[in-house]
Parts: C-alpha cells; sequence; structure tokens
C-alpha cells in the first residue's frame, strides 16, 4: 500500500516536471504577445479618476478571467471538432483589433478636438458623463482582452503540443496540454494586471513617499519623480498599446492568411505586420463608417 502510494507521488512528480518543461516553452513563445497584451491593457485600465482605476482594473480582470475560462475549453474543442475554425475566428478577431488601433490613429489625426472647444462641445453634452465612459471603456478593454487571450491560448497549445512532443512524455498528451495552456492563461492574467496595477498607482505611491519623507531627502525626490513620470508614463504607453493592436492584428493576417503569408513572405515581420494591420483596420473603419451612415440615414427616415 505504501509503495503504491509513492508510485502516485512519483507519477505526479514526473508529470509536474512534464508540465513545467512545456509550460517554460509555451511562456516563451508568448512572451511577445503578453508584452503587447500589458501595453495594450495598460492603456485602457488608466483614465479614470484615481478612486476608480483599482474597481475598474479589477472589473477587466475579473472579464480578462472570464475570457480565459471561456476560451481554453473552447479552443480545446474546436480542435477536436474542427481545428480550421480557430484559424477563422482568430482572423475575425484580429479584424477587430485592427479596426480599434486604426480609428484611435484616425481619431488623433483627423477628429482631436481643438483648443476652446471643449466647453462647446461638454455644453452639447457630447462628452459622456463618468459612469457611461468607465461601462465603455470596461466593456472594450474584455472585448480586446478576449482577442489577445485567444492568440495566447492558441500559441500556448501549439508549445504545449511541441514540448509533449520533445518530451516523449508517457502521459496522455490532452493532460499535460490543458494544465500547461491553463498554467499560462493564469500566469498572462495576474502577471499582465498585475503589473498594470502598479503602473496605474504610481502617483499614490509617490504621494506616500513624500508623506512619509516629509517631503525631504531621496525618497521625496523619488516621490515627485513618480507622480510627474505618471502622465507620460500613461501616454507612452497609450502609443504603444495602438501600436501593438495594428502589430498583433497584422501578426495574425500575416500567420493565418495563406495569401497575405504568401505575398509578403520576403518583407520584414514588423513591415509586414504593420502594413497588414493598418490596411485592413482602415478598411474596417470605412466599413463601419458607411454602415452606420446607411442605418442612421435609414432611422432617420423613419
Amino acid at each position: 500500500m505504501a509503495s503504491g502510494f509513492f508510485a502516485i507521488l512519483d507519477d505526479i512528480g514526473a508529470l509536474m516536471d512534464d508540465i513545467a518543461v512545456t509550460s517554460k516553452m509555451a511562456t516563451q513563445k508568448t512572451a511577445g504577445i503578453l508584452g503587447d497584451d500589458l501595453a495594450v491593457n495598460a492603456e485602457k485600465a488608466t483614465g479614470f479618476l484615481s478612486s476608480r482605476e483599482v474597481p475598474v482594473l479589477m472589473k477587466i480582470m475579473k472579464g480578462s478571467f472570464i475570457n480565459k475560462l471561456i476560451i481554453v475549453p473552447a479552443v480545446f474543442l474546436l480542435e477536436w471538432l474542427y481545428s480550421p475554425a480557430i484559424e477563422v475566428i482568430l482572423v475575425i478577431g484580429g479584424i477587430y483589433l485592427a479596426y480599434e488601433g486604426a480609428e484611435k490613429i484616425i481619431e488623433f489625426l483627423f477628429h482631436r478636438a481643438k483648443k476652446g472647444h471643449e466647453v462647446i462641445e461638454e455644453s452639447d453634452d457630447i462628452i459622456e458623463d463618468g459612469e457611461t465612459a468607465e461601462k465603455t471603456k470596461v466593456k472594450s478593454a474584455i472585448t480586446t482582452d478576449f482577442i489577445l487571450s485567444l492568440e495566447i491560448v492558441i500559441i500556448a497549445l501549439a508549445a504545449a503540443k511541441d514540448g509533449y512532443e520533445s518530451l516523449k512524455s508517457e502521459f496522455n498528451p490532452f493532460l499535460v496540454e490543458i494544465v500547461t495552456v491553463s498554467v499560462v492563461a493564469s500566469i498572462a492574467t495576474i502577471g499582465v494586471y498585475g503589473i498594470v496595477a502598479l503602473i496605474v498607482r504610481m502617483d499614490d505611491a509617490g504621494f506616500n513617499l513624500i508623506k512619509r519623507s516629509n517631503d525631504k531627502g531621496l525618497l521625496a525626490t523619488l516621490g515627485h519623480g513618480l507622480i510627474k513620470a505618471l502622465p507620460i508614463v500613461i501616454k507612452v504607453l497609450g502609443a504603444v498599446g495602438t501600436v501593438a493592436l495594428i502589430l498583433v492584428s497584422g501578426g495574425i493576417f500575416a500567420h493565418h492568411v495563406p495569401f497575405l503569408h504568401d505575398v509578403a513572405a520576403q518583407w520584414p515581420a514588423m513591415l509586414r505586420e504593420a502594413t497588414f494591420g493598418l490596411v485592413v483596420g482602415v478598411i474596417a473603419c470605412g466599413v463601419v463608417t458607411v454602415f452606420k451612415k446607411v442605418f442612421s440615414g435609414k432611422k432617420s427616415k423613419v
């Protein structure tokens, strides 16, 4: 009986070793998309009142966990039923990311509010109230997270398969794959949103340092530096997040649309991804604009 118990422990240890190896490979393969995920979500989690930053971040993080609870079993089910469907879903998600990135660029270039017009806009009720804006931004963040999470899970699954083959493990491949993907998905959520939380609370950390040091010495200087750095960090993250949306979407098109992959096979990776992301994003923005105008025109006639 004792020998059976220790045999079980030995099997569990061997399984954990296999999972550790495949998880390491999957994490390395998803490192790039995790960096993009961090930039995008940091940009979307900022811009709120200080008292709302953490509650908003928790809402987005909760949505991210729910996304992965949906995506992980769905990807394994599709892999079993009809694996090409995963490619189609990923490309559709890429179109959404490209649209979001291109919309931000177009908004920045052509639709920024001119100085002196802010009060007029506010009086005309163009600016949404805080609660509505918060709900809209949280919904957008969770939707974007869904697409990024989908790519993370798919890349992690592919890495887990490669890792399993290299290990020649005695365990069921499905068991190793599902645990590996679940580990990577959890790390992605906790790690990304943990770092985002540190970023958005930089100013609070700065105020605490100033208070503790009575606004004197090195700690006070550091505190003032953190407070002054936060707006700059937010602007940089906004720009990086927009670029990440374009590059991630372009990468999806380059790797999962055979025609585009063949057309630009010799192009530098970043040029290829930026071109595909921008072109598809601008086209998507044009389609959405026409769609809105057509349907708004029909409603006004009615």
